[in-house]
């Protein structure tokens, strides 16, 4: 994991935050934890089964792969 990307992304979240909340914006995204949560575990969700390497070819089940 690259440390600096990961600062720059905090650092964009709490300026973009602030400026959501300067202009009254709603915020894109849950506002409560357990949708941060449910976020979260999605995330882990797709790494974990992208690092087992495991999934399915959707397009070709269906027929539509070219």
């Amino acid at each position: 994991m690259d440390l600096t990307l990961t600062l720059l992304a905090l650092l964009t979240g709490f300026v973009t935050g602030a400026l959501f909340t300067f202009l009254g914006v709603p915020l894109p995204a849950p506002p409560q934890l357990p949708g941060i949560v449910g976020i979260v575990g999605i995330y882990v969700v797709y790494r974990t089964v992208e690092y087992l390497d495991a999934g399915v070819d959707l397009l070709s089940i269906l027929g539509l792969a070219g």
